[in-house]
């Protein structure tokens, strides 16, 4: 049985946090932790037969109903056509509907069909779980940190995407 308290075994950053070896151990983290995430979710979206390109789409959506298609490429960071193959393959499934903008009826509106809405939380629970048993084990000034780290991370643009998601949910 893994050792539940596993803090105990991550070694305490230095005083010196800039030197290459804690940079690189932050690195490894942020990878192994981000792959943790997916495979805690790869199962459902395997029995929905999504993707995870589907699901970022989905809870993106999910947390800024009535996005527009610019708004969630520059979210996703992802060519035009893939997002279109995604759009058109979530659409076709009856898991979000498009409308023309309300401003710019050139604009294309994105929102989930109560399908979709269940959809994405049912694959976003395994997430939820593990960030808030990782959140319990950290602490609260530990999660106060990794956002800080994370925003710190993002270039400003996102950093202000991010703090506007959630506001129309």
């Amino acid at each position: 049985m893994p050792n539940e308290n596993f803090l105990s075994q991550v070694p305490a950053a230095s005083a010196l946090f800039l030197r290459e070896a804690e940079v690189r151990r932050g690195i490894e983290y942020l990878f192994f932790g981000h792959g943790a995430l997916w495979r805690a979710i790869d199962a459902r979206l395997a029995e929905n037969g999504l993707g995870r390109a589907h699901y970022r789409a989905l809870y993106f959506i999910a947390r800024a109903p009535g996005i527009t298609i610019s708004d969630l490429l520059g979210l996703l960071g992802i060519t035009k056509q893939s997002l279109g193959r995604v759009v058109k393959e979530l659409e076709a499934r009856e898991f979000l509907t498009t409308r023309p903008g309300g401003r710019d009826r050139r604009q294309k509106e994105l929102r989930l069909t109560p399908g979709g809405r269940a959809v994405e939380a049912a694959i976003f629970q395994p997430l939820r779980d593990a960030m808030s048993r990782a959140y319990t084990h950290a602490g609260q000034q530990a999660v106060t940190g990794f956002w800080q780290v994370s925003e710190a991370l993002m270039h400003p643009r996102d950093r202000a995407r991010v703090a506007k998601l959630g506001d129309e949910s």
